[in-house]
C-alpha cells in the first residue's frame, strides 16, 4: 500500500460476521485503491499494475481459485483514492 503523502498512516482492517449459511470475511485498506480499468482484471493470472520485477499478478488469482474451490466468492470494491475492499464469503459447513 502506497501513498504520496508522507505521513499517511496506512491502516488494514479485518471483519468477520456471519451471513445467512456463510461466513463473511472483509480484508479493508485505506490506501490509494485500485484504478476502475483494472478492478475486472485483479484476479487473472499474471495481472499486475506493479512495474517489472516486482509482482508476479499470482497471488490475487491463487486466492480467487482456493476460495472457488471451497465453495466461496472472492469480490472487489474499490473507488481511487479511498482504499480498497475484498470481501470473501465461505460456506458454513
Amino acid at each position: 500500500m502506497k501513498r504520496l503523502n508522507k505521513t499517511f498512516k496506512a491502516l488494514v482492517s479485518v471483519t468477520t460476521k456471519r451471513v445467512a449459511d456463510k461466513v463473511e470475511i472483509t480484508i479493508k485498506d485505506n490506501g490509494i485503491g485500485i484504478p476502475q480499468k483494472a478492478v475486472d482484471k485483479v484476479f487473472q493470472p499474471f495481472f499486475t499494475t506493479k512495474p517489472t520485477g516486482q509482482g508476479t499478478g499470482l497471488g490475487l488469482s491463487l486466492s480467487y481459485d482456493i476460495i472457488k474451490a471451497h465453495g466461496g466468492e472472492l469480490q472487489v470494491e474499490s473507488k481511487e483514492g479511498l482504499g480498497a475492499e475484498f470481501i470473501i464469503q465461505l460456506p458454513i459447513i
